[in-house]
């Protein structure tokens, strides 16, 4: 009587997780990732500190002189500046002479000269732009007010009734968005960080299916494990070490900003951030990787994968132009918000939009609840494609055979 064959087969779940564990192993381990990770949070590193320094050196945009006889010019130069957003630092000088030495050694961009019943300057060689239209502004106050002082008129009044001046604005019809110019900052780095993690870890999910298809490795693990399962294993270990990366970039760069001052953001405002930040990232690394995985075993050489993948790399592609393209000048765009809730377009509008506020609760869950319920139609659809066209070697599998076949 013979002995029976024990059923070694693993159960689904312990089939997708030693592949995921494998993947996880492997690329944890690997330089390219440890590489990548630090340079990637360097960089957001540095880009803090550079905002840092950019800010803390507020000086002065122009620097003028004025001599005894155009003191008057001084205030109202100011206020000129002030007007068009050009932060104008006087000093007297002792005469002429002394304002052209300085000008001569770089001390002053402009010299205020003449006596002082009209506006004269002098640069070294060229007037700066924006100095000059301080300076029209400066000319039109002092004409106003030598026809003021003409008329028998007294020009501070004249002045100060102007400053006090002001249209009065009725409440809105709908309450505005008060968007904070950290969170829109915020909000593009989240779309970069989500748009590089997809292109990177998600044509990674593509690379490593053709590289096991090209080494016959699959005809191994296929042998032991279903096709779905392998997928699924694959997706979800490079979706870890992608977490992962995340994380490390996420919290690194958010501690970076609060200890030095260049986010005054609360920190639970950052923590929103960096949460939504990752809820998104899986949203749509699985979402997308799926389909990566799908189209990847459409092909059997590396030089294939861009091809097999762009049409899906597309929707990712454009979403992250649109959202950088047109978010921090009109954060409230109507048609920003429409593609932000859909499922394509989600995983990069929408964390960008989260971060920067503003977003209806009920416009964050529908963008969630829709890629939700995408992502199981997307692994039965790409389950039946890897299926049909992961052991095809050769030429490339085109999708309708793949989608058709046994």
């Amino acid at each position: 009587m013979s002995t029976p064959v024990p059923d070694v087969r693993m159960s689904p779940a312990a089939a997708v997780g030693l592949v995921a564990s494998r993947e996880i192993s492997t690329r944890v381990k690997s330089k390219a990732f440890r590489v990548s990770t630090v340079i990637m949070l360097l960089l957001i590193v540095v880009g803090i500190v550079l905002i840092k320094l950019i800010a803390g050196g507020g000086g002065p945009d122009a620097k003028v002189g004025f001599t005894p006889a155009t003191a008057a010019f001084s205030a109202p130069l100011k206020a000129a500046g002030q007007a068009v957003d050009e932060k104008v630092e006087t000093s007297q000088v002792a005469d002429e002479a002394a304002g052209r030495a300085k000008l001569a050694d770089g001390s002053l961009d402009a010299l205020l000269t003449g006596d002082g019943k009209s506006v004269h300057v002098q640069v070294k060689k060229d007037l700066d732009g924006k100095l000059a239209n301080v300076l029209q502004l400066l000319s039109q106050q002092v004409a106003v007010n030598q026809q003021v002082t003409a008329l028998g008129g007294n020009p501070a009044q004249f002045q100060a009734a102007i400053a006090a001046a002001k249209f009065v604005e009725d409440p809105p019809l709908e309450q505005p968005y008060d968007y904070n110019g950290q969170q829109l900052v915020l909000g593009i780095v989240a779309g970069i960080l989500i748009y590089l993690s997809l292109m990177i870890n998600g044509q990674s999910v593509a690379q490593g299916v053709v590289e096991e298809k090209t080494s016959r490795v699959v005809e191994l693990l296929l042998s032991t494990i279903k096709p779905w399962q392998l997928m699924a294993g694959k997706v979800l270990g490079i979706g870890v070490v992608g977490l992962i990366q995340m994380l490390v970039i996420g919290i690194g760069g958010v501690v970076a900003g609060l200890a030095t001052d260049v986010l005054t953001i609360s920190v639970s405002a950052a923590v929103g951030t960096v949460v939504w930040l990752i809820v998104w990232y899986l949203l749509g690394f699985f979402m997308y990787s799926i389909v990566f995985a799908a189209l990847g075993a459409l092909v059997s050489r590396q030089e294939d994968v861009g091809g097999a993948t762009m049409p899906a790399l597309m929707f990712v592609i454009a979403g992250y132009v649109i959202g950088i393209s047109v978010l921090p000048s009109d954060p409230g765009n109507t048609f920003v918000e429409v593609l932000s809730v859909i499922p394509v377009f989600s995983p990069t509008l929408m964390p960008m939009r989260l971060a920067m506020g503003g977003v209806p609760v009920w416009e964050a869950v529908v963008s969630v609840g829709l890629v939700v319920l995408l992502i199981p139609a997307l692994i039965w659809l790409a389950a039946r494609i890897y299926r049909n066209a992961v052991m095809r070697t050769g030429a490339k599998v085109k999708l309708r055979d793949a989608l058709r076949a046994a």
